[in-house]
């Protein structure tokens, strides 16, 4: 890898284009230098322009990304989509954060209004610039017929709902299994972690209505012009002590889902007191995941329990009143203007009204952080990208509120650490894994400090590393604190930490081999399950063949991965499902934790043959069915694929489809590799993955690396839309160069803003 990108490095650049733009509001000259990968490297005079360029940038680059980013998060889809969004446009709406304006920027730290007017006046230029040059506006606003708006300075932070906020459907999943067969059986939908019983709450019916996250689960909603992602990462920090570079080392690979535009866009912001790179969201300033040139940075997300569903009696008499503390209280009715026509939002004093049953007199409304002050997703970054040192940088973590995170952290004095960080509800009477009755029995009590979190530093092991484990210290106070329960299973982590322990120094390239490492800890243990097995006929005999001695390594060009993704995700949970508790319990749950049921199956029980090996030979006449009956050409990668989705896929089709939407690209892989990949059961298409990832090699800077899948620019017409994908599929990178002689040798395309007289 190492060798490709020094080849890439080397090569003689061409002269770069230099394209020149008045920019209104920009106080002094800038420049924008985009490398041969799309990278763009800003350099401004001042901290303003920095910011004001970065919107600049991302308007240039992502228009119309950033604009149906605003439009959908705002409730704004059907004044260019038409009525069939009003109902996604008002429950967008409901999540909007309405709180007071004055805290929520003095959460962030005291300029943080002050960037984010910078970076929304330099979206704002952008777009009145392609105004006067419509021969530059995007594809999409063509098809669409429609332009871009301006954005105000609020619009950066009023809009929530794109956060990673976590555990309600877990809330209603339990309830569900609660309500058909019993809350004793839902620890195998979902293992607890650590070990806990959780009950009923007093009061609360656990039936709820089919449809009740509806409402909620559009507002959180792609939009989709005519999923069921599993979020995760990893990252790492390698003391020098365990480097082979002798520095400190950091990695991160978030995993999201994968879309063109790519999610994450890669930057570089250069002004007098700031010089940092790396990738965020290219809807907000700041960087989320690089380094600064001194101290580097990456997240995984930390699954602590930021929300609750409230269920309400309402009045018989006034459907507007629902029980509190003995008495009736009044729901806040807010009407808004939708597509012209008049619209209701509701109220408690917990969050928004998401269901009403009119019939049972029942009012279901979220209380989520999302709607405290200072939890705009991933804007509290502006504050620790500055920082300076491990303790500054715990110290900034006090601004960040949503997503909770684990950020890792290395530096160029060789130090490394972990902060757990966000907004943690104090519940002081529940646990927060049901819904609870909303007549003021179960109150949060204000929320953990920052310090009340966990971290720490310079391990002696030499490294430390996240992939939304659970991770608390073993003397952690849960019983008292309770931050959550339902942490992502463990097979990446612990894959990525038996490598690096393995490892007596840890390289660059191991970095990257390991980012791409699609071992899978789940198949490994099943293949020793499936070892002293005997089969009872041909179709079972040459399954167990199959597998048996594989390495458990899931390539693309695989045929045991194939039978064994096709088992796992089809076959085995079901059979185990069916011998482990009644027909009414398994059907009240559309999975199983496959941390939970290996352990079953690893502890002897007669019950557990005839779940392998008959679960196993359906999943080998299947595979039979969709890859053919000569079991030596089936590859995993033949089902398994990657096709990074447009928001516009439902409404193009022919080559303006395969313009806008590139691929399929045959991944290897599955949700328990380092290298995730996960995917629907019903056609194997991934739904979540890394879209970014990053090595950095701190104070080397220039022999950083990056991918951005599939490609920095979301113009489809740029070469950059979809150039990075063949790096990102093969596991290779480009550089993420960061002094400006690198920089500008490698430039494709210089941009000069000048001030608009």
């Amino acid at each position: 890898m190492r060798t490709l990108a020094a080849f890439l490095i080397t090569l003689s650049s061409l002269t770069a284009e230099t394209i020149s733009i008045p920019a209104a509001g920009l106080k002094q000259p800038a420049e924008i230098l985009v490398d041969k990968y799309g990278i763009p490297h800003i350099y401004a005079k001042t901290m303003d322009d920095a910011f004001f360029v970065q919107g600049f940038n991302a308007a240039r680059d992502r228009l119309f990304q950033i604009d149906l980013w605003r439009r959908r998060g705002l409730g704004l889809l059907s004044e260019i989509l038409g009525p069939a969004y009003v109902e996604q446009d008002r429950a967008a709406r409901l999540f909007l954060y309405r709180g007071s304006m004055e805290k929520e920027w003095a959460a962030y730290g005291p300029d943080s209004k002050q960037i984010a007017a910078a970076f929304v006046a330099g979206i704002n230029a952008y777009v009145s610039w392609v105004a006067s040059h419509p021969e530059k506006l995007p594809l999409e606003f063509k098809l669409l017929k429609t332009t871009p708006l301006k954005w105000s300075v609020e619009d950066v932070v009023r809009i929530r709902s794109h956060g990673l906020i976590l555990n309600l459907t877990h809330e209603v999943a339990r309830a569900n299994v609660a309500c058909k067969a019993g809350l004793q059986y839902d620890r195998f939908r979902f293992g607890l972690q650590p070990t806990w019983e959780t009950k009923i709450p007093e009061g609360l019916d656990p039936c709820l209505p089919a449809d009740v996250l509806r409402v909620f689960n559009l507002a959180k909603g792609s939009a989709q012009i005519a999923s069921e992602a599993m979020e995760g990462s990893n990252n790492w920090a390698i003391a020098p002590s365990k480097s082979a570079t002798g520095r400190a080392i950091l990695a991160g690979d978030p995993h999201r889902a994968q879309t063109t535009p790519a999610l994450r866009y890669i930057a570089h912001i250069s002004a007098p007191g700031l010089n940092v790179i790396g990738a965020g969201e290219p809807a907000l300033p700041g960087i989320a995941m690089g380094h600064n040139g001194t101290s580097a940075f990456g997240l995984t997300i930390f699954n602590t329990d930021q929300e609750d569903l409230y269920v309400y009696e309402l009045n018989p008499a006034n459907a507007r009143q629902y029980r509190y503390k003995g008495g009736w209280e009044a729901m806040r009715v807010v009407r808004e203007s939708i597509a012209a026509r008049s619209e209701e939002l509701l109220f408690t004093r917990h969050g928004p009204v998401i269901y009403v049953d009119a019939v049972k007199h029942r009012a279901y409304a979220v209380r989520t952080v999302w709607l405290e002050p200072g939890t705009a997703p991933y804007f509290g970054s502006i504050a620790a990208m500055r920082t300076r040192d491990f303790a500054a940088f715990r110290g900034g973590m006090k601004h960040w509120g949503a997503p909770p995170v684990n950020q890792v952290y290395a530096d160029t004095k060789g130090n490394i650490g972990w902060v757990a960080s966000g907004m943690v509800p104090k519940r002081p009477n529940w646990d927060g894994l049901m819904p609870v009755p909303g007549d003021g029995r179960f109150e949060w009590d204000g929320f953990l400090t920052y310090d009340q979190l966990p971290s720490r530093s310079n391990p002696a092991a030499g490294y430390i590393t996240t992939s939304n484990e659970f991770n608390l210290p073993a003397d952690y106070p849960y019983k008292e604190r309770k931050p959550g329960f339902e942490w992502t299973n463990d097979s990446r982590h612990k894959r990525i930490d038996e490598v690096l322990r393995g490892l007596a120094k840890v390289s660059m390239e191991d970095s990257m081999k390991l980012q791409n490492d699609v071992l899978s800890i789940p198949a490994r243990r099943l293949v020793a399950l499936l070892a002293p097995l005997r089969a009872r006929d041909e179709k079972t005999r040459a399954a167990l063949d199959l597998l048996r001695g594989w390495d458990a390594v899931e390539r693309a060009e695989s045929a045991q991965a194939a039978l064994m993704e096709v088992w796992i995700s089809r076959y085995l949970g079901r059979a185990f499902r069916g011998a482990v508790m009644p027909a009414a319990a398994a059907s009240a749950m559309a999975s199983t934790d496959i941390s939970v049921m290996l352990a079953a199956l690893e502890r002897p029980d007669p019950r557990w043959e005839r779940v392998l090996l008959d679960s196993l030979t359906s999943a080998y006449v299947a595979v039979e069915k969709l890859l053919g009956a000569d079991s030596s050409k089936w590859k995993w990668g033949a089902l398994h694929h990657a096709k990074p989705t447009h928001p516009m896929t439902g409404a193009v089709k022919g080559d303006l489809l395969r313009k806008l939407q590139p691929g399929p690209y045959a991944v290897g892989g599955s949700g328990y590799t380092p290298n995730a990949a996960t995917f629907r059961e019903t056609d194997f298409f991934i739904t979540g993955g890394p879209s970014f990832r990053m090595v950095l090699d701190a104070g080397q800077w220039d022999n950083s690396r990056v991918v951005n899948f599939p490609g920095q620019s979301g113009d489809p017409d740029n070469r950059h839309y979809s150039d990075l994908a063949s790096f990102w599929v093969k596991g290779e990178y480009v550089p993420l160069l960061y002094s400006r002689g690198a920089i500008e040798k490698a430039t494709e395309t210089k941009i000069v803003l000048t001030p608009a007289r």
